[in-house]
């Protein structure tokens, strides 16, 4: 795997490191920080001291004002309309994380504001993503007055024509990519579209859209007169489960409501959450890292989805005490399980199929019996082993469909743009999209893909890289610092987690753990820092040799505090081992 350092925007290229600027270190004594803190806010393009101080401390009172998005202040007008009329308001999600938790916002607000509210989450495998003429017209017959999409109906023109038709308000929130025409809506709530107040609100995830609209109408109902005052911080949970969840860019807007979030996680006060993190193997006041959501949390809310019980994640979510959510948390849980082991087979099968496309740039797998509610989890698991763009599909009533999951940086939208001809129906972002077409086309795809990786990144083979930040010593890791790294949370999508390079290292031991002995743990010396540490290198024991131990290397690294034996320690994930210089 091949190293390269992290250099701030503008830096001209060719070159491999550069030393951080002595007034960038000079700010943290301004912050009270260590200087290794503002040299990595420097690398990813943050120099100046207030943006600096707002990037740590992330306060609420950084959100874009309703009053300065004016298509939120005309959406958010239709809704509060509705709710002072007292019409029956329809909540129309998606049944991935996003979508489920979207719809949990808006359901809790309207329901709290004593609005009848009716809801619609597609079934996965009969509905498909997106919003439905079948779908709106039962909710019409259920009494619904007003529309409000969350996380979906950007690409839904026929559907929300429908809805027009029957008589509806339509209020279409979304986030994705909008086509060319848009859906004919009484309002459109879509921070991709133009014009928006500031850069990052682009990027929001269809939570984070409902928790702008819930906001923005809350501040224009003002107090209830039966219940008082709302306070949609209480959404925070909810809007970080869903944005961690969808992989957008935690920057600016996403980072602020991810990060007060996580606070609200980590208190539990939502029964819905509690239930979950402890079906999930958590203590219910745990506080919890983007990752331990990541990987933690949201696959299980995922997992409903994914087996065609959204439903089922979406009344966890709603659950009034813990009594009451604590079986969808464990239902959530075994259904997690039955998706891991399905998972498990279609990646090995689709791996398998990866190996006969070596020279293809682009992969487009496929496979009969594959699980449409998993195919996207095995493109990210692809794009991880093989460093390629990849689309997986499976079969359903004769045409085939899946997700794509990009690689590097290929705009996997606009790859999907230009094979549109071969497609049926495609949408999504930069990162992850879905797609579908027929069946014959499937080989034609697998041309027309690997084309538009070639024309995107060029006709090298997209080799393994790793992104790392700076030297560190051994002897300058301590419980200080990395408390202060912690201020860069949370880490995902556009905010990567900081990885350091150590100076060349004596190995002087090497153990191998685990299931089947996939994990190793190393001793690491530091002589010239005169430091010795520990170090978990994950899945990767078959690759080192008994005889790494007495060599020199140097590790590629992030530094953790581990608490399994609840004695705080230091130690080192290592992400990848080189022979020393």
């Amino acid at each position: 795997m091949r190293w390269k350092y992290r250099t701030p925007p503008d830096t001209p290229s060719g070159v491999s490191y550069t030393e951080a600027p002595s007034e960038i270190l000079e700010r943290a004594e301004a912050l009270d920080v260590s200087p290794i803190v503002t040299e990595l806010l420097w690398r990813r393009g943050i120099e100046a001291l207030p943006d600096m101080d707002t990037y740590l401390s992330p306060g609420l009172r950084h959100l874009v004002s309703p009053a300065d998005w004016p298509a939120l202040a005309q959406a958010a007008e239709i809704v509060a309309n509705a709710v002072r009329q007292g019409r029956t308001i329809a909540v129309w999600g998606d049944y991935d994380v996003d979508g489920v938790t979207a719809s949990a916002i808006l359901i809790s607000f309207l329901t709290r504001r004593g609005v009848s509210v009716l809801h619609h989450l597609p079934a996965r495998q009969e509905e498909g993503y997106g919003v439905n003429p079948e779908g709106v017209e039962a909710l019409v017959t259920q009494g619904a007055e007003l529309l409000v999409t969350v996380d979906c109906g950007i690409a839904d023109s026929p559907a929300i024509a429908r809805a027009r038709e029957l008589g509806l308000q339509v209020v279409v929130t979304d986030h994705h990519l909008p086509p060319p025409e848009l859906p004919p809506a009484h309002a459109i709530l879509n921070p991709r579209l133009e014009p928006i107040p500031c850069p990052t609100l682009g990027n929001l995830a269809g939570a984070g859209v409902a928790f702008f609209l819930a906001a923005a109408v809350n501040s224009l109902l003002g107090p209830d007169a039966n219940n008082g005052a709302f306070d949609v911080r209480e959404l925070l949970d909810l809007v970080s489960l869903g944005t961690l969840a969808d992989v957008v860019d935690l920057k600016g807007q996403n980072r602020i409501l991810a990060k007060n979030g996580l606070l609200l996680v980590a208190e539990a006060p939502r029964p819905g959450v509690a239930a979950l993190k402890e079906a999930s193997g958590f203590a219910r006041k745990a506080a919890l890292g983007a990752g331990q959501v990541v990987f933690g949390l949201t696959p299980r809310i995922n997992a409903a989805g994914r087996m065609g019980l959204a439903e089922d994640a979406l009344q966890m979510l709603l659950a009034p005490d813990f009594d009451t959510a604590w079986p969808f948390a464990q239902k959530l849980e075994a259904l997690n399980k039955e998706r891991r082991a399905e998972e498990d087979r279609i990646l090995k099968e689709a791996l398998a199929q990866a190996a006969t496309q070596s020279e293809r740039l682009g992969l487009v797998l496929w496979g009969e019996d594959w699980h449409p509610g998993v195919v996207g989890i095995v493109a990210s698991r692809i794009v991880e082993q093989t460093g390629k763009p990849a689309l997986v599909l499976c079969a359903e009533d004769g045409h085939l469909k899946g997700s794509g999951r990009s690689a590097h940086h290929f705009d996997l939208y606009a790859g999907l743009t230009a094979c549109a001809d071969l497609l049926t129906r495609y949408g999504g972002h930069t990162q992850a999209a879905g797609l579908a077409l027929e069946s014959e086309n499937v080989e034609k795809l697998r041309n027309a893909f690997h084309a538009v990786v070639l024309e995107q990144l060029g006709p090298e083979p997209l080799a393994h890289s790793l992104t790392v930040d700076r030297p560190l010593a051994f002897s300058d890791i301590d419980f200080t610092l990395l408390k202060e790294l912690d201020l860069l949370q949370p880490y995902g999508m556009g905010n990567p987690e900081p990885v350091f390079v150590s100076n060349p290292v004596e190995v002087l031991g090497l153990r191998r753990f685990g299931k089947e002995r996939i994990h190793a743990s190393l001793e690491l010396l530091d002589k010239t820092a005169r430091a010795q540490l520990r170090g978990k290198y994950w899945r990767k024991a078959n690759a080192l040799p008994d005889s790494i131990k007495g060599t020199m290397v140097r590790v590629a690294f992030t530094p953790k505090i581990d608490r399994y034996d609840g004695v705080p320690k230091i130690e080192l994930q290592i992400k990848d081992i080189q022979p020393a210089d």
